[in-house]
């Protein structure tokens, strides 16, 4: 486990970020979490802890400083749509306990899964949410400041599925790998994109991107 924490740290260093110990830990724990539940509800095709350690772990945290940048640090509620293992949702969590986050997904498994790490991790603003995506409402209060998600669906398919639960003056915040022209071409008229931002992932040699949006008619 001393292998993961310094590169843990390491790569926190690079990122730019600062968490202390125990949330350091927390992040250790969880990928412990991920490792041994994977061999039953097959979260990710990863299954090497180093691995996971730099394409989901550090990958998820490189998507923590933009957010905070965006929001200006204020507390705020998100949404991880497609969370599948709590990526990048349960990272957010533990990263910045002034947000507060819910992870949906419509594979009950998963959503357990994300009921027990919130429970495991003693995280009281991690949620994990079984439902689709599209039948949350803001309206019945069920609306968020920032809907996110990390390999989920093309960008079209998220903010059409995810528009209902977008608070008014909310944004959407997709993590994608190369710049995605194409997905941007098909987005509705509806849609602003006011910044794709690049984004590095220590120890990640690939293209790496946070695609910004918001609704123009919200």
């Amino acid at each position: 486990m001393s292998a993961l924490k310094d590169t843990l740290v390491q790569g926190l260093a690079a990122l730019e970020l600062e968490l202390d110990d125990a949330q350091v830990e927390l992040l250790l724990a969880y990928l412990a979490l991920l490792q041994k539940w994977n061999r039953v509800y097959n979260l990710t095709a990863v299954r090497e802890p180093a691995e996971m350690l730099t394409h989901h772990l550090l990958d998820s945290l490189a998507a923590v400083g933009p957010l905070l940048r965006e929001t200006d640090g204020r507390a705020l509620r998100l949404l991880d749509v497609g969370s599948g293992g709590g990526l990048p949702g349960v990272v957010i969590a533990i990263a910045c306990p002034h947000i507060d986050v819910t992870c949906v997904d419509t594979v009950a498994k998963k959503a357990a899964f994300l009921q027990q790490a919130a429970a495991a991790l003693a995280l009281p603003n991690l949620h994990g949410l079984h439902a689709r995506v599209e039948t949350l409402d803001r309206e019945k209060g069920q609306g968020f400041d920032v809907v996110a998600s990390r390999a989920f669906a093309s960008l079209a398919d998220f903010v059409n599925w995810s528009r209902g639960a977008l608070k008014v003056g909310g944004v959407w915040m997709a993590m994608k790998g190369k710049h995605p022209q194409d997905e941007l071409a098909l987005l509705p008229p509806w849609t602003e994109v006011f910044h794709v931002e690049p984004i590095a992932v220590p120890g990640l040699q690939a293209d790496r991107c946070i695609v910004w949006m918001r609704d123009r008619l919200a």
